[in-house]
């Protein structure tokens, strides 16, 4: 694809890839660049192409692990690139996943590289983050060495460290990195049920009154945003001259309390390990996907100072932590979904 491929109705408006354009973070992006004035036109692309139309927004299908050297004409032309996508399964087989979310990922930078693209955003996560603290907040210099016993934050962290020497060798490039809390929209919970509890939870009964109690854990306490929020947060990154690394996330911190709350269900204290003991052997027997290394990971993950992103982003999350958590499990009770493969409900 070059240059004139993409659409352009305005003389000065950006014209922005966003790769992995169908999930959770991909449709807010694709839905915040095409409400944007800032924006001419979006080039989406992923595996299969939605049934779905935003304006000023064109579909490529394509799969970042098999068609890596094939991004640089698509990349041809633009004036960002937005890389969001990542494959959370099979946890079982996590070479699979590693050659998707990091070679894949590597391929994604390296043809931005090299077909001119001046502004690279990349979706890190919290999960890069090194283990941290829950009575405290912690800024962008925190550590990004993850929690290597899972997948995920190992993934995470390592390419940390690959944008580390890719900024070093593309100077030319601004580099974005976002750090966001857990995601959730009230359209993403058929795709985030199949991923991480599987199609065995009953969404239905996931509602206030039904579910007695949540457990009280030591460690149980994280951060949430709303995916559009984040979005909004992933288009000021494209339109304002800032680099580095940038925490998202909304307040309060989310607990068993607020767990309970959202529930109407009472809080049940129990100790960390008989927990960790029933998801492993549920993972094991293939009844759920996460992992019990995950729930690991979230136990010690920190929470974060969104200040920078507040001041140099001008960002300011438009709904709480609470109000997206319970967007997500609204969701999850209606089996609500998107015209896009991942978000099929």
């Amino acid at each position: 694809m070059n240059r004139s491929a993409f659409p352009r109705p305005g003389a000065d408006g950006l014209r922005v890839v966003v790769v992995g354009a169908t999930g959770n973070v991909g449709t807010s992006v694709v839905q915040a660049c095409a409400d944007s004035p800032a924006v001419d036109s979006v080039l989406g692309l992923a595996r299969r192409a939605p049934h779905w139309s935003p304006a000023k927004t064109t579909w490529a299908a394509v799969d970042i692990e098999e068609h890596g050297p094939d991004l640089v004409p698509l990349f041809t032309g633009a004036d960002a690139v937005i890389h969001l996508a990542w494959k959370f399964q099979p946890t079982h087989h996590p070479a699979e996943t590693w050659q998707t979310n990091v070679v894949g990922s590597v391929g994604v930078f390296e043809a931005a590289a090299a077909a001119g693209v001046p502004v690279l955003v990349h979706a890190s996560s919290v999960g890069a983050y090194s283990p941290g603290p829950k009575d405290g907040a912690v800024d962008e210099s925190w550590p990004t060495h993850g929690w290597p016993q899972a997948a995920y934050t190992r993934e995470k962290a390592y390419l940390e460290r690959v944008l580390d020497a890719f900024e070093q060798s593309h100077p030319e490039m601004r580099v974005v990195r976002m750090r966001p809390a857990f995601l959730f929209k009230r359209t993403s919970a058929s795709e985030q049920r199949r991923i991480f509890a599987g199609r065995f939870l009953p969404g239905r009964l996931v509602r206030p009154g039904l579910i007695p109690a949540v457990p009280d854990m030591t460690g149980l306490r994280f951060q949430a945003l709303h995916t559009d929020d984040a979005a909004a947060a992933y288009l000021a990154a494209v339109t304002r001259d800032v680099s580095g690394p940038f925490n998202l996330a909304a307040d309060p911190p989310i607990d068993a309390e607020a767990l309970a709350g959202l529930l109407h269900a009472r809080r049940l204290p129990l100790p960390t390990a008989p927990v960790r003991a029933a998801l492993a052997a549920a993972w094991r027997l293939h009844l759920v996907p996460a992992s019990p290394d995950l729930f690991d990971a979230v136990l010690r993950l920190p929470l974060m100072d969104a200040s920078r992103a507040r001041i140099e982003l001008d960002w300011q999350p438009r709904h709480t932590a609470v109000e997206a958590v319970e967007s997500f499990l609204t969701g999850l009770r209606e089996g609500a979904g998107m015209a896009t493969a991942p978000l099929a409900a």
